[in-house]
């Protein structure tokens, strides 16, 4: 079951760093500005983070294999219209509908993990799930960058179309329908007020301020900057930034895992091993933003991989910070946040690079040091915000 799930999940990660390696072919054809480049890559985001709290519900009332079925074949459909698209109207609208689709694959599987497994397990089967899942972002990186130089990047959506099709027959097949526990006690209004006590326990803020910040910081990069950074400011082609996006995405594959397998277990050292992870990320950003070399971007896009693992443990973070009966939403309202803080940082980061050059800064320095700036003010939220209660 858990490995279907993960194959949905795979397909989301693909879609999620799609932008990386079409930004050049993109922004060639329809001629987009880097703001209406981190709009299209902030579309599926948006969409994916804006449901978090409704798929959170259906999977409560529902169960998560009808969950998965009903919501996926949006994803295909998503997936048609960008691959015919005609104007950015046409490739915003596709984006979105892919983000509907895939919004409830990585919560299916992170629930899937809290309710099947022991609480001592979840750091490190998370990160299991990140890194088989993330295998999707193997394809947007050299597979992807060879078809589009070969056959243009419309097949590239249309061979992921259908890989989403069979990620879904997957789960039609092998993921059984399981009555979930809140389908007979619960109304839609009684799951809606119950996410609403989430929001008035103090230390859900400092929570989603982490999450809105770590992992948007990697597939902000990853997912949208690396590819034109390359491209535009070292003049590497296509195929050869391809090949830098995929030893990226297969470090930020192996990071997950480990550092779930050496999660330090209480409460108040994971947090600090959390915050100290997140500043030194912000470290790595401002280097890239300054040196720009080109051995020096690749060296420290590979270091922000290897670092990047490190948020499997807020997954842990928020099992210990909520009580068993709340997991299931907390998750959700972790996954909007992080999710909706990818989306408006690809966004925030696309209006920061079309203002730099009327700022006199470099067009790829200004959003890393935005994406700095974001991890600093995370980090800070995360760390003087109030805290869970001791356990």
């Amino acid at each position: 079951m858990l490995l279907a799930l993960t194959a949905a999940f795979g397909m989301s990660q693909a879609f999620r760093t799609l932008a990386a390696m079409l930004a050049p072919p993109l922004q060639a054809e329809f001629r987009l500005s880097p703001q209406q480049l981190g709009l299209f890559a902030a579309s599926f985001h948006f969409a994916f983070g804006a449901l978090q709290l409704l798929v959170g519900i259906g999977m409560d009332l529902h169960g998560v294999r009808r969950t998965v079925l009903t919501a996926f074949p949006v994803a295909v459909v998503g997936a048609a219209v960008s691959a015919t698209a005609g104007g950015q109207a046409q490739l915003i609208a596709g984006q979105v509908l892919i983000g509907v689709g895939c919004a409830p694959a990585f919560l299916a599987c992170t629930l899937f993990i809290a309710l099947n497994f022991p609480a001592q397990r979840f750091a490190a089967l998370s990160g299991l799930v990140l890194m088989l899942g993330g295998t999707g972002m193997l394809f947007t990186g050299t597979p992807l960058a060879w078809l589009i130089e070969a056959h243009g990047w419309r097949w590239g959506m249309w061979l992921l179309a259908a890989g989403s099709a069979l990620a879904w027959a997957l789960v039609w097949w092998k993921v059984p329908y399981q009555v979930p526990a809140a389908a007979a006690r619960e109304s839609l209004g009684q799951a809606l007020r119950g996410f609403g006590a989430l929001f008035l326990m103090p230390h859900t803020w400092g929570i989603v301020c982490m999450s809105a910040v770590n992992y948007a910081s990697f597939l902000t990069l990853r997912g949208l900057w690396l590819g034109p950074m390359l491209v535009e400011r070292h003049g590497l082609s296509l195929l050869v930034s391809g090949h830098v996006a995929l030893l990226v995405s297969v470090v930020s594959l192996v990071s997950p895992p480990l550092f779930g397998r050496f999660d330090p277990g209480g409460m108040a050292a994971r947090r600090r091993r959390i915050g100290r992870c997140t500043l030194a990320m912000a470290a790595l950003f401002v280097a890239m933003a300054l040196l720009q070399g080109v051995v020096a971007d690749v060296l420290l896009a590979v270091a922000v991989a290897c670092l990047s693992g490190y948020m499997v443990l807020q997954y842990a973070d928020v099992r210990a910070a909520y009580p068993p009966a709340m997991i299931g939403r907390a998750l959700a309202v972790f996954t909007m946040a992080m999710f909706m803080g990818v989306a408006l940082m690809q966004w925030g980061t696309g209006w920061v690079a079309a203002q730099a050059a009327g700022w006199g800064v470099e067009t790829f320095t200004a959003p890393l040091l935005a994406i700095a700036a974001a991890l600093l003010l995370g980090a800070l939220g995360y760390r003087w915000l109030p805290q869970p209660p001791a356990p």
